[in-house]
Formats: structure tokens, sequence, C-alpha cells
């Protein structure tokens, strides 16, 4: 199944979808891990965000509860270059399961240097859509983080 990025100022990255189906709009960030995969997907400081992995190969070693930083991923989607499919359970089930849409065989390296010369910005991932003036006005159209209280979100209720 097709997906696409598309960025606020009007920038698209076609590929292929995993995980969730559907739209999810957030600030597009990236991060240069090379490791780490389930702990950024399940970090609170994500919430709201896209997030892109630069290293290239990701899932390699699946997904296990030793490895979470929560209960939950926090990210809004997820933007890989490669997704490996050989572990018991799988990033793209995961994701899934708690409704988190991916999006793999995109040009990392291309959207991380805009990312880099322009800065983060709000971004939407669909897999229902495929219209591009359509899908960079929902981008544009989303408030963005600026005075959001992320922290009641994603904060735990209990110790």
């Amino acid at each position: 199944m097709k997906a696409i990025l598309a960025l606020e100022d009007g920038s698209l990255f076609p590929g292929r979808a995993f995980g969730a189906r559907g739209e999810r709009v957030g600030e597009v960030v990236f991060t240069t891990n090379l490791t780490g995969y389930q702990e950024v997907l399940t970090d609170p400081s994500y919430k709201g965000q896209i997030v892109v992995m630069t290293y290239p190969h990701i899932g390699n070693y699946g997904v296990n509860e030793e490895d979470v930083e929560s209960a939950r991923p926090w990210v809004e989607g997820f933007v890989v270059r490669e997704l490996n499919w050989r572990a018991e359970t799988d990033v793209a089930a995961y994701l899934a399961a708690h409704g988190v849409v991916g999006i793999a065989e995109v040009d990392t390296r291309a959207l991380t240097r805009r990312l880099r010369e322009h800065g983060s910005m709000r971004g939407i991932i669909s897999t229902e859509d495929d219209d591009r003036d359509a899908l960079v006005a929902k981008a544009r159209a989303w408030p963005g983080l600026v005075g959001c209280d992320m922290v009641c979100e994603v904060t735990c209720t209990a110790r």
C-alpha cells in the first residue's frame, strides 16, 4: 500500500505504508540514532511529532517489552528508509496495534537535509489521500505544538 508524507512547504515524499492506516499530522523532526528506534517510538517527548529515522535499516531486532520508555508509542508518525521484518514481533504490527501510521522507502537523506536547512515543519502522513494540494493544505492547517500542554497527555496516572 502506498503512503505519502507531505510537508507544509509543498514537498512530497512518497513511500510504502506500514503500521496503521489513516492520516496523522505532526511536527516533522529527525533523529540520528543508530539504534533505539523502540525507545524513540515510546519516548513521551516525541508526542505530536512525526519522527524521521536517519539510519537506513530499522526494525532489525523487532520490539520487546524491556526497551520501551512508556506503555505505548507517542509519535504521530514514523518515517524510515528501509523497514526490516526479521523479528517475532515486528515494528509494523506494533505500530498498527497502537494506531501509528508509518511510511517506508522514503529518501530520508533528502528529507533530513530539508529539515536541517529549514527546521522542523508541519507535515502529514497519509495512506488515504494522494492529492498533493489537499495534503499540503492539511499540513498547513495543523496548528502546531506551540502552546500545547503535552505533559498532561503523556504523564502516568500512578507511580
